[in-house]
């Protein structure tokens, strides 16, 4: 079979020769591995084994009208994240609590910005933290993943009003926060 084939002919063949599902792993595990660093810090490791053994497991399930399995498997990570999702507000609390580190006087724009980075990553991590699981998990699919509604409503199957209802409702409550920052980095 030619390397080039789409995700879902990648899962109709492992159906036959399971050792083909490894295309997929290969395909998206970092981007996924990415993923799960930014929301559950060192639990990625085993959390992307959990995905793909679900992935695998389910894949006599994947509808075949999603060429890309992105969503899919966005939407699996999401279901093993919302099994840790008291462990990611508590991630975000702690972040939030994280005194700055001291920055050397160098002026290089390199050193302002890892101290702006540093400035702002508390209060961040805390409006995260504040938000409800459901419409931060929109969110983080939006921001980290780059996933469009569609693919947001997909992975997490949801009508795609609900996904656009909780992405407003989450910049809603970050934008305050967001203001607030820009204006104390001018």
């Amino acid at each position: 079979m030619p390397p080039d084939l789409d995700d879902h002919a990648v899962i109709a063949a492992s159906l036959d020769h399971p050792d083909r599902f490894g295309e997929l792993f290969e395909r998206h595990a970092r981007e996924l591995h990415r993923f799960l660093s930014r929301r559950l810090g060192d639990l990625a490791d085993d959390l992307l084994g959990e995905v793909f053994v679900a992935a695998f497991e389910r894949r006599d399930r994947y509808r075949p009208e999603l060429a890309d399995a992105r969503p899919w498997l966005y939407g699996i990570a999401s279901n093993v994240v919302r099994t840790h999702h008291r462990s990611e507000a508590a991630r975000y609390r702690a972040l939030a609590r994280v005194p700055l580190a001291l920055v050397s006087p160098d002026d290089s724009p390199r050193a302002v910005d890892s101290a702006d980075a540093a400035a702002v990553r508390p209060r961040i991590a805390e409006a995260l933290a504040r938000l409800k699981p459901a419409d931060r998990e929109v969110l983080l699919l939006v921001a980290w993943a780059q996933l469009d509604h569609a693919e947001v409503a997909a992975a997490l199957d949801l009508p795609p009003g609900t996904v656009r209802s909780r992405l407003h409702r989450a910049r809603t409550q970050l934008r305050p926060v967001l203001d607030d920052l820009q204006g104390a980095l001018r």
